[in-house]
């Protein structure tokens, strides 16, 4: 099973810059989509020529805003919207699909913003995830991916020193927050497989930030433990254009 998970800056800027062909070059099972900034028609009507997939779109209440979606050759047995939680489910960040053997949880991590005004915010967020995802975890192994907002380690990001406890995305709440992940048993695929790969996914579009490969790692594919046997390949699609991030891949056995 193959897996892609993108941040794409908005669905319907992202077709128009070939979101369908890079993704049809890929051959994935499962698309997983964050910042859509899209209602669940019009991520539908911009995926129109995506030819054998299942669309399932969880968006904010805000038009134009954050949002996810979920492409799927195979139906799931139900996908479930958001956690269940007033505080966090306006925004259309989280959205689920439960298979037979596992749960692939898709989310866009709240930005803590300039200036950090929502890092207080973020925290509540980060600890209520993690409860959510492993309350899912008691039934089946889950599948975490998608744009965390967040660089773990100073190997994830270019300018650590100049960023930690001054830029959102790099403070030690937010690496905190990861961290919990990570002792609560869920292994960041990627850094498991390849532990000194300097590799990123996100690069400002200002300063010509990826020309010259000035960016972070902030999306991630997250495991259960159980789940590590049967990881056959994860890495970064970083020839692929069309958005300030770019796709990663997760193929299962």
């Amino acid at each position: 099973m193959k897996i892609v998970s993108w941040n794409v800056n908005g669905i319907r800027a992202a077709v128009k810059k070939g979101f369908s062909e890079s993704m049809a070059e890929t051959d994935a099972d499962i698309i997983c989509l964050q910042e859509t900034k899209a209602q669940p028609e019009q991520v539908e009507e911009a995926l129109d020529g995506m030819e054998g997939y299942s669309v399932f779109a969880n968006s904010a209440e805000k038009k134009g805003y954050s949002s996810t979606a979920i492409l799927t050759r195979k139906n799931p047995v139900q996908v479930i919207e958001d956690m269940g939680i007033d505080e966090h489910d306006n925004e259309g960040r989280v959205i689920t699909a439960e298979y037979e053997d596992f749960y692939l949880v898709t989310v866009y991590t709240p930005n803590s913003g300039r200036g950090l005004v929502r890092l207080e915010y973020r925290g509540t967020w980060d600890a209520d995830f993690l409860s959510y995802v492993k309350k899912l975890e008691e039934s089946k192994p889950v599948i975490i991916c998608g744009d965390l907002n967040v660089a773990h380690q100073p190997i994830d990001l270019a300018n650590p020193k100049n960023n930690y406890n001054k830029t959102a995305g790099y403070t030690q709440q937010e690496i905190d927050g990861f961290s919990a992940l990570l002792d609560a048993g869920f292994v960041d695929v990627f850094r498991f497989r390849n532990p000194e790969a300097v590799v990123y996914t996100y690069w400002n579009y200002m300063f010509n930030a990826r020309k010259r490969n000035v960016g972070w790692r902030i999306d991630y594919f997250l495991l259960s433990e159980s789940l590590l046997s049967r990881v056959a390949d994860c890495h970064m699609l970083t020839e692929v254009l069309g958005s300030d991030h770019c796709p990663i891949y997760l193929t299962l056995s």
